[in-house]
């Protein structure tokens, strides 16, 4: 008996110290050049953060809102959260992104993946934008996003009217994406703060059965920090996934930071069971995001928080969710 359980232990820790030695590369597909005041740190400070995390590949863009600083704050605001004052669209942030690649050597520049993202997904001009910035720079633009729709409490303080994931101009958007074989990156809540129900989650889904030869990465799952804080973990989430990834061949999941916890570890940051489960049984479906903002020094830690969980899946697996995945949802070469 003795014997039997000291060899159950020795196999245990075999398999522990082999996931334990992997070593993976991965593909960032959530990042922001800039932050909510269109400010970066700046493109050295992003390579040498990719290069000090194995980072191969990255998504980029800008952030599609700008925080004002408002003449009755004596304090310029840190974040979009950090006082009362508005957040407005603002275009020129694809601009930026589209300077800084230009500046770069080719190798360099071909690590990056540029998504538009710089127009109000509230007004119908915003497929005429994305028409014109795809004419501007020829050959760069490779996805659209992240589209804010429902985030939070930026949605109520952004100005203007309330952006849904199924309003009309990004009706318009979505056929342009299909069109140009261009992944879109929405960003939309599944509930509030306050519902414990998935209360907005037709306004994700109704895109998703509408447009089927448009490719959605959905950021952070429809869940985000805000609603954690009030809510701890959505019991309907894992489920509601499962449904939806059965249904629709078009949905990818963005697993960026606030799905790592409380969903895909607990508490003590051990891999949940059944999240394994359903990223094994989707192994193309799933991709990493550290979804920084315009500041890179968290980047590498953004990434290898999730290493716990890639341990638990199969090597292939876990390889495709760390770096191949989000490379395989871009547009095929022309």
């Amino acid at each position: 008996m003795v014997v039997r359980g000291l060899g159950w232990l020795v196999v245990s820790m075999m398999v522990l110290g082999s996931a334990q030695a992997r070593e993976y590369r991965y593909s960032d597909a959530h990042l922001h050049y800039v932050d909510f005041f269109q400010e970066s740190a700046g493109m050295d400070e992003l390579l040498k953060a990719m290069d000090a995390a194995r980072i191969d590949q990255s998504m980029i863009s800008g952030v599609s809102v700008a925080k004002k600083w408002h003449e009755d704050e004596p304090k310029r605001p840190r974040y979009y959260a950090g006082d009362d004052a508005d957040a407005y669209w603002y275009s020129a942030t694809d601009i930026y992104v589209a300077a800084a690649l230009q500046k770069l050597p080719e190798p360099q520049r071909r690590r990056f993946h540029p998504f538009l993202t710089g127009f109000n997904p509230v007004d119908k001009n915003a497929a005429a934008h994305v028409e014109r910035m795809l004419e501007l720079y020829p050959g760069v633009w490779q996805g659209i996003g992240e589209v804010f729709t429902r985030h939070d409490d930026l949605t109520a303080l952004t100005s203007g009217d309330t952006p849904r994931a199924n309003n009309e101009a990004l009706t318009l958007i979505y056929h342009l994406a299909a069109e140009h074989d261009m992944p879109v990156l929405v960003h939309s809540n599944i509930t509030s703060k306050r519902e414990r129900n998935p209360l907005y989650l037709a306004e994700i889904e109704t895109p998703l059965r509408n447009h089927p030869h448009t490719r959605f990465i959905w950021a952070h799952a429809g869940t985000s920090m805000e609603i954690h804080r009030h809510q701890a973990q959505l019991d309907f989430l894992l489920p509601t996934l499962t449904r939806m990834l059965e249904a629709y061949p078009n949905l990818y999941i963005d697993l960026s930071w606030s799905v790592l916890q409380p969903y895909l570890l607990d508490d003590q940051g051990v891999p949940r069971a059944e999240w394994v489960a359903l990223v094994e049984r989707f192994p193309e479906r799933f991709m990493l995001g550290s979804d920084v903002v315009g500041r890179f020094n968290s980047l590498g830690e953004q990434l290898h928080g999730f290493d716990p969980f890639l341990d638990a899946l199969p090597a292939e697996v876990a390889q495709r969710v760390a770096r191949d995945n989000f490379l395989a949802i871009l547009p095929k070469p022309r």
